[in-house]
């Protein structure tokens, strides 16, 4: 036997490393409303897999007494639940279903919440656990339940559902599964008492389940749905390639050229995608030929390209040599189905070449070719630009005159010092020159510098010399050669030309870009952001930009130097902040001021304005100029977004921090003062009765140390308890209480204060019952009365009243002194915070704050408010929870 052949794996350690490391599967049943068929769905595939031998199990699934579905349970096995929480409330055993491990396990309602003392808050954490020990998962779920439609689905039925599922872990499932049913067949489920039983199926008829309510949840479904399948597609589009456009929707793609008459074309494709409520895309392929295009010409594209994207088009101007291999490309990458181009009306002597071409490269898309007008006969041609057009014929002329130099200097070498050489070697010396000509000037200057060397060649190397007549007809083919070699290799490159400088546009615009995310991400002042900015925009627009930024009290103030004109019209300026749209030149908004204001928007705010003012205008018009301006809008805006998040959070640690070494103070002294105050308060106490045992005639100042100390220890209360609340320690212990028992607690603990005062009592006749901790609820009574002797001075009346009010208990402690300042209502609950800082009254501000937490924590509200009588009032609104019942017995 060979013991050094090695040992086979244990084939059920392989099963164990592989329920290590694999994730399970998700598939969700998804739906309209409850009653549509998923958890009957759901079962199904549940048998089926079971059927083919695998372990299912059953971890939550709720028939809701309905036959047919509790049929389907036949055969499987239900994990048993658990008691969690106080409650003791069953709950799903995850425990017990990850020792479990089956193949399979079915969880319904996915948006369900725990019961608390669970170890997940929410059941879809649960099945991510489950997942990840490798087991698959088959779960429900309803769109109302999705967190990014729960808004929506709320406005459309009027009902808030408060159990939601986060959208991502939704769009992570393997598979979704739409269950749908029609309307009508679901309401007639429901009458049928197959959804819901008895009156409850009546319910639910009139309110959510209206007709109305379900078309709309059932294309809310329907529609995320379709959105998370097309994802899928693109995906799939991207790793297989784009070699072919899918016609799974409709889209559109319009080409613009540079014939007159491309504004019906743009309206055409705009009705046709409004017919067919789709999107579309307008492109502009810009070749070396439109780019020689006079000045005029090319301002209106841009127009059309604009009124394209004025109409909802997604516009893109492509740099490609071939027209129609750009559009197709674009075409793949966007799965746009449908091209639309135009013609004009044939003629004998034309042929729509374009459209061919289109037609051949692109058999799997559909073609829309819109017949165009005809130019007015009598309509003036615009002239070109005279600047541009001069300074390009001076780099001709130059290209011509250094095509005569290099003619005359090959000719008078090959005279003298290539004399030897076969005419053969002088013609590619020729076309070298060429070569030259064309790399530095272009293809007409190469063209021109083909033929003067084709006549120098003939007059000086081809016999007869000094004329052009030709003895030998084959230097005819040699003359033919040089004059296509000549014009093909200017025409290839004037080409390479053109798409390198494309390419150095394109690098350096990247460049830019960088620069600016790199310079805005180290700027510390908004000085910094508009320094960086106007560098960047001068160099990639020659335009000066101004940065206006809002102050404390909201007014635009300039940041960095002025524009060289004047400053924007403040009007403008304050209409585009306020509205948050653009304004000025290339906008829709005051299109003749000689600026663009641009609003810096981050999220849902506008946190300024960019003013740019170019020299050329017609950079606010292109397409790409303006998506790059858009581009850097976002980078500054997200810039000062970033700063202004900066200086929140230094200012929210530096107040954390404060309130932590408050809270850490406040603690300390309260421990070491409480103690002392009590002994001192009992000496007091010990002080004044043995006083006036003997009618001495100090005990009112005896008195008066008893009440300044009492008053000090609820001082130290307040400080102690706040101490406590910031830790986290305030536990409630509930119980039933008698308000009335509440009130007269406070008030005998404020008995000596309260000496000669009157409280008036309005309370209802009945004995009301609220559950909560008296203790908590005595010393927000105390801190009340107590605030009314500080503030509303001794001899003002106050008083207490309660009242019910459906299911809650309002009450309100009021007093007839002074009032509260209309801006302090509102603060006066606030921690330190006091109505008069000035004033001579004790206390550092805590009684209120205190009161508005226990309150709060008893799951009532609390408010200021000033009496139309006179005076304030402090309004208390508690639940009124059904009372207990008592039986006979407990009455005896």
């Amino acid at each position: 036997m060979n013991h050094d052949e090695p040992q086979r794996p244990d084939p059920d350690a392989l099963l164990q490393a592989n329920r290590e490391t694999h994730r399970g599967q998700l598939k969700i049943y998804f739906g309209a409303c409850a009653g549509v068929g998923k958890t009957y769905a759901m079962l199904q595939e549940a048998q089926r897999l079971r059927a083919q031998g695998l372990d299912v199990l059953i971890g939550v699934v709720e028939t809701h007494e309905r036959p047919e579905t509790a049929q389907l349970l036949t055969g499987l096995t239900l994990l048993p639940r658990r008691a969690t929480g106080r409650s003791r409330h069953a709950e799903f055993d995850l425990d017990a279903a990850l020792a479990r491990h089956p193949a399979v396990i079915l969880m319904d309602e996915l948006a369900h919440t725990n019961v608390k003392g669970s170890r997940h808050p929410k059941r879809w954490q649960d099945i991510e656990e489950l997942l990840e020990a490798g087991i698959d998962v088959l779960t429900t779920v309803n769109v109302q339940h999705l967190e990014s439609l729960n808004d929506v689905v709320g406005g459309v039925t009027g009902i808030q559902v408060r159990e939601t599922v986060p959208d991502p872990f939704f769009d992570s499932a393997d598979e979704v599964v739409l269950v749908d049913l029609p309307p009508d067949d679901l309401r007639q489920r429901l009458k049928e008492g197959k959804v819901y039983i008895g009156d409850r199926a009546e319910r639910a008829i009139e309110n959510f389940f209206r007709k109305g309510n379900l078309f709309a949840l059932r294309e809310l479904a329907l529609r995320r749905t379709a959105d998370r399948v097309d994802d899928q597609m693109r995906a799939w589009r991207d790793q297989q390639g784009r070699e072919r456009v899918w016609h799974t929707r409709d889209a559109i793609l319009l080409c613009i050229g540079d014939d007159s008459g491309s504004e019906k074309l743009v309206r055409t494709a705009a009705r046709l995608a409004a017919r067919l409520g789709s999107e579309w895309h307008a492109v502009y392929v810009e070749t070396p030929r439109l780019n020689r295009l006079p000045e005029a010409r090319r301002r209106a594209i841009l127009r059309t390209l604009q009124l394209a994207q004025e109409l909802g088009a997604e516009t893109a101007t492509l740099s490609e040599p071939d027209e129609a291999e750009a559009v197709l490309g674009y075409a793949r990458e966007h799965n746009l189905g449908k091209i639309v181009t135009g013609r004009r009306p044939l003629r004998r002597w034309r042929r729509d070449s374009f459209a061919e071409r289109l037609g051949q490269l692109g058999p799997d898309l559909d073609l829309l070719v819109v017949a165009l007008d005809e130019p007015l006969k009598d309509a003036p041609h615009p002239l070109p630009d005279g600047r541009v057009n001069s300074e390009k014929w001076r780099i001709q002329l130059r290209g011509v005159m250094m095509a005569l130099v290099l003619c005359i200097l090959v000719t008078v070498a090959g005279q003298s010092v290539l004399i030897s050489f076969d005419p053969a070697n002088c013609v590619m010396i020729y076309l070298l020159a060429v070569v030259i000509v064309a790399l530095r000037y272009g293809r007409w200057p190469s063209v021109i510098a083909t033929v003067m060397n084709i006549i120098a060649f003939d007059l000086f190397f081809v016999a007869p010399t000094g004329t052009v007549a030709v003895s030998d007809l084959q230097y005819l083919v040699t003359f033919g050669v040089m004059l296509a070699v000549g014009v093909i290799v200017g025409n290839l490159t004037a080409g390479v030309r053109y798409q390198a400088r494309v390419a150095r546009y394109r690098e350096q615009r990247a460049r830019q870009l960088y620069e600016m995310a790199k310079s805005l991400g180290s700027a510390l002042t908004p000085q910094d952001i508009a320094a960086t900015s106007q560098r960047v925009l001068d160099a990639t627009l020659q335009a000066r930009c101004l940065l206006l930024l809002p102050d404390e009290q909201g007014e635009l103030k300039p940041v960095g130097d002025a524009l060289p004109a004047s400053e924007p019209d403040r009007a403008i300026a304050k209409w585009s902040y306020s509205k948050g749209q653009p304004a000025g030149a290339g906008t829709d908004t005051l299109p003749a001021v000689p600026y663009q204001i641009l609003p810096l928007k981050s999220g849902a705010h506008c946190r300024g304005l960019l003013v740019v003012e170019p020299q050329n205008l017609r950079q606010l018009m292109i397409p790409e100029q303006q998506r790059l301006v858009e581009t850097f809008t976002v980078l500054i805006a997200n810039a000062l977004e970033r700063m202004a998040l900066s200086h929140s959070e230094a200012a929210s640690r530096l107040s954390a921090e404060r309130e932590q070494l408050r809270n850490a103070l406040l603690s300390a002294l309260s421990h070491d003062l409480r103690t002392p105050l009590t002994v001192l308060f009992g000496q007091a106490e010990m002080l004044m009765l043995d006083l006036a045992s003997d009618n001495s005639k100090y005990v009112p100042q005896a008195s008066q140390i008893r009440e300044q100390t009492l008053s000090t220890i609820r001082l130290v209360s307040n400080m102690l308890d706040m101490a406590r609340i910031q830790s986290g320690g305030l536990n409630l212990r509930e119980e039933w209480l008698a308000l009335e028992e509440v009130i007269g607690g406070a008030l005998s603990s404020m008995a000596p204060s309260l000496k000669g005062h009157e409280v008036q009592l309005d309370l209802p006749d009945d004995i009301v019952l609220i559950k909560g901790d008296s203790t908590l609820l005595e010393r927000v009574f105390t801190n009340l009365i107590e605030n009314s002797l500080k503030y509303a001075g001794n001899s003002a009346p106050r008083g207490i009243r309660a009242w019910r009010a459906t299911t809650r208990l309002e009450i309100a402690v009021w007093d007839s002194g002074p009032g509260i300042a209309e801006e302090d209502l509102t603060r006066i609950f606030d921690k330190f915070w006091r109505g008069n800082k000035e004033s001579a009254v004790p206390g550092v501000g805590l009684g209120l704050a205190i009161c508005k937490t226990i309150i709060e924590s008893h799951g009532g509200q609390i408010w200021a408010e000033n009496r139309p009588e006179g005076g304030a009032a402090f309004r208390l609104s508690l639940p009124l929870p059904p009372a207990p019942e008592i039986s006979d017995e407990g009455l005896k």
